[in-house]
């Protein structure tokens, strides 16, 4: 009893520490004033290896060898904590700070870079990362595949031959639906000037329906939208424009769905090694189901159209036409605005960089050509500043390698926790058109939210729906769905 009892308490203090860290990030992306960057990359290396040190503690290897789980709680709990301890202690001490020192630096260099569209600023940081990443990955790797190393920080259990196979399937059936897309008559976006006070409102509103607690949260804007925390101090962030209302609103959407499944987490699972979402794909899953396949849906942008009048006055398009807006198909250049169709086709790209970059085929040099030819090649557009091309999202700055292909994993996992759901709740469309996700939201908690990391990922997303993981699902959805909107 001693072993699992030392253990456990260890795992907790560990946890917090971990969340202390993770209030620093959230920091640093939303109020940190900006001349405090350096001085915070050494309060981030400091505390990274406080969290080494404990997670490579030579007791915690003496306690795993010693328990006996009681239960299946405790023998999840011990499977994480080994997964974890035996990654760690493969890490030098001294790389894990200086990664975090770097990458804690790196995102302030980047967003600047960003706004003023100077790539040349950027690489040489981009490699200082890309060479710390891949030192971790060939001491994480013990000879197999560098960015199959990585992908196990976010995606446990799964590799980039598996990604690329579930690519190869996926890539015919969306092309096809993008061709087929093509020639449909696409609505108008929404004109005018919408106040962000006004849009902040809404997504306050809007965040209340999807379930988010602001007893335990709270939103704030950030060059980048996203969720931070887990338990009981769960934040998010959006973003405004006042030319284009939607992305803020579906952002918010999105991220609360990330909050909400790290909010839903059972209580007594707190700061235990199960405390948060099981995986970056499975956490996908959730923003994505929340932002698409529910608040994208038809009947809930007639809802919505109505909260939108009451916040912004007359809108542009009809009630009959607002769905089509909301769902409307165009290439572009920013991934975290595309459209269902387009959205994974951003995703392969980065994920085929990404393993060249980690396969030794691509240096950080050649990385912006790399990227632009490939853009034009899959979408037919010339890249025409860095901010739409290779500066555009954060996570290679922060050295989120591998992080990529999950979120194509979500929309995958997305679709067949969508399949069920339309399975066990019959009447969702009359809720949603009503401005009720509940019965959605109740489905999701209790199928999947609540148990945390009980599971791995494919045995959480196989519980919750009863049935093998598939492509299938999702596909089809878009297939019905544009189909429908759009009559191809």
């Amino acid at each position: 009893m001693a072993a699992i009892d030392d253990l456990l308490a260890h795992q907790r203090q560990t946890e917090a520490l971990g969340q202390v860290m993770g209030r620093l990030g959230w920091d640093q992306e939303t109020v940190m004033p900006k001349g405090a960057a350096e001085q915070r990359s050494e309060e981030m290396a400091a505390l990274e290896s406080v969290l080494h040190a404990r997670r490579t503690d030579p007791r915690v290897g003496e306690w795993l060898s010693a328990v006996e789980p009681a239960d299946d709680v405790q023998a999840a709990q011990i499977r994480e904590i080994k997964r974890g301890h035996e990654r760690a202690v493969k890490v030098p001490a001294d790389l894990a700070a200086e990664l975090a020192r770097v990458t804690s630096m790196a995102q302030g260099i980047w967003a600047e870079a960003r706004a003023k569209d100077d790539v040349t600023a950027f690489l040489p940081t981009l490699k200082q990362v890309v060479d710390l990443r891949r030192d971790e990955a060939a001491a994480i790797a013990d000879g197999d595949d560098l960015y199959d190393a990585l992908l196990q920080d976010y995606e446990p259990g799964t590799s980039g031959a598996e990604i690329a196979d579930l690519f190869d399937r996926m890539r015919p059936r969306l092309v096809d639906l993008r061709d087929r897309l093509a020639g449909a008559n696409m609505p108008a976006p929404l004109d005018g000037t919408f106040d962000t006070a006004a849009q902040l409102a809404l997504s306050h509103e809007i965040a209340k329906t999807f379930g988010y607690s602001f007893d335990n949260g709270r939103i704030d804007l950030a060059v980048h939208p996203f969720s931070s925390g887990s338990g009981a101090d769960v934040r998010i962030t959006t973003r405004v424009d006042e030319a284009e209302p939607l992305g803020c609103l579906y952002s918010t959407i999105h991220e609360v769905g990330h909050a909400t499944y790290e909010q839903n987490i059972a209580s007594d699972l707190r700061l235990t090694a199960l405390g948060q979402g099981v995986s970056m794909g499975v956490h996908e899953s959730q923003s994505r189901i929340y932002e698409n396949q529910l608040a994208r849906s038809a009947p809930f942008t007639r809802y919505l159209y109505g909260r939108m009048a009451t916040h912004f006055g007359a809108l542009s398009a009809s009630a009959d036409e607002f769905a089509q807006v909301i769902n409307r198909v165009e290439t572009g250049y920013i991934r975290t605005e595309a459209d269902e169709v387009h959205y994974n086709l951003h995703i392969m790209l980065r994920f085929d960089l990404e393993r060249q970059l980690f396969g030794g085929q691509l240096e950080v040099a050649d990385l912006e050509a790399a990227w632009n030819a490939r853009f034009e090649a899959d979408f037919g557009l010339k890249v025409d500043k860095p901010s739409n091309g290779l500066l555009q999202d954060v996570h290679w700055s922060v050295g989120l390698f591998g992080y990529f292909p999950t979120y194509s994993l979500g929309n995958v996992y997305a679709g067949c926790l969508h399949a069920a759901l339309r399975r066990d709740v019959p009447d969702l469309d009359a809720s949603l058109e009503a401005g009720d996700p509940a019965p959605a939201l109740k489905w999701l908690r209790e199928n999947l939210q609540r148990h945390g990391g009980l599971r791995t990922p494919r045995e959480t997303i196989e519980f919750a729906t009863g049935d093998e993981i598939s492509e299938a699902p999702l596909l089809d959805y878009l297939d019905a769905k544009y189909g429908a909107l759009f009559g191809v």
